[in-house]
């Protein structure tokens, strides 16, 4: 050999690549491509980091004892058995590097999020993808998936980026049916959005099971995404496993202080809660007049179909927006070409998506329709 070989693995993993975040020529841009809050992050962690400034030359905290102790008290959790990291990508990495081996297999669904694909991969693993039904999560499709060398299971409810999600009868229903050495692990990135009451994040099944764990983030209704923390909860054991695997210091100071003060600040929560709660069912209902079809969403963003015709697709609507500084997420690494992911933003965001896309809408009446045969 003449140089290090990279593990076979790892060139498998298509990089991760973010939503785009410029529109070049607009006068101003509406970043609706990263599932953001419009609301920004909590006063009262801007006035922590602030605070925190002088102390940045010491270590963390690297249990970050009193950010596990907030949470806890915000979720009526056991703060021992809660581990955070940067971010919740971070914890479903570690998750992979401690229960996965070469070989071993891990399932998620047809348009789960991107970053199972490259943990599992990052890990020695092997990708089992289970298809969805109507871009909903099919427990019987994950079941149809498990063999002898299933070790995890990783399921986003709500997903990203369908926003579709399962009642908590179905998580359950999951849970039950997998063989006891394999790892549940319910990402709950958008739980707080959800106004479900069929709906659960799964912290009770992650309580009471030994092979079911929960992650959560601070990156979205938080608005901590810049900081990059998130949290995971589950048995004792898997929580062990992972603070044997991660970095000693894998949560900044800064992260820390701004997460304790944003738990804290209901008020702020129930704000951001409030803004969805409007504007959701709103973009929703003002973008299928239009004639295009909306998933249902649990979320703080819904896709988009577009025809696929030449001048109506996906891809032309995204020029068109983007031309006018209203920038979306192209989701067709997902498996989903013909949709366009948008976050529910401002209310002025909103308002210039709706009329931006009835004016593209309207445009295809003055231009020919793509002959077929």
């Amino acid at each position: 050999m003449t140089k290090p070989v990279v593990r076979p693995s790892v060139l498998a993993i298509d990089p991760y690549v973010p939503g785009k975040s410029a529109a070049p020529g607009a006068a101003r841009v509406f970043k609706l491509s990263a599932n953001e809050t419009p609301l920004g992050p909590s006063p009262q962690a801007v006035e922590a980091l602030r605070a925190l400034a002088p102390e940045i030359a010491a270590y963390p905290d690297g249990a970050a004892t009193r950010l596990r102790q907030a949470i806890g008290k915000a979720h009526g959790l056991d703060p021992d058995r809660i581990v955070c990291g940067a971010g919740s990508d971070n914890i479903l990495a570690l998750l992979a590097l401690a229960f996965l081996g070469a070989g071993d297999e891990a399932i998620y669904t047809e348009h789960g999020f991107l970053a199972y694909r490259i943990v599992i991969l990052s890990a020695g693993g092997v990708p089992v993808i289970a298809p969805e039904t109507n871009y909903r999560t099919s427990v019987d499709a994950i079941l149809a998936k498990v063999t002898e060398r299933t070790r995890i299971v990783f399921l986003a409810n709500p997903n990203n980026p369908t926003g579709t999600y399962l009642p908590k009868s179905e998580i359950e229903r999951l849970a039950d049916a997998l063989p006891p050495h394999v790892l549940l692990v319910v990402d709950a990135a958008y739980a707080e959005y959800v106004r479900r009451e069929d709906y659960s994040p799964a912290l009770e099944l992650a309580a009471t099971r030994e092979n079911v764990a929960v992650t959560r983030t601070f990156s979205k209704i938080y608005g901590l995404a810049g900081l990059r923390l998130g949290w995971g909860y589950g048995p004792a054991q898997v929580v062990d496993a992972i603070n044997r695997v991660r970095d000693p210091f894998n949560v900044s100071s800064a992260a820390i202080a701004a997460g304790i003060a944003a738990v804290a600040d209901e008020a702020h929560l129930s704000a951001a809660m409030a803004h969805n709660d409007r504007w959701l069912p709103w973009l929703t209902r003002e973008i299928e007049a239009l004639g295009l079809e909306v998933l249902p969403s649990v979320a703080n963003f819904i896709a988009i179909r577009f025809p696929e015709e030449a001048g109506r697709a996906a891809a032309d609507a995204d020029r068109f927006l983007t031309a006018r500084g209203l920038v979306l997420r192209a989701i067709g690494a997902y498996g989903m070409s013909q949709f366009l992911r948008l976050t529910i933003g401002s209310e002025e965001a909103n308002r210039l998506v709706v009329a931006a896309l009835g004016e593209f809408v309207a445009s295809w009446r003055a231009a020919p329709r793509a002959a077929h045969g």
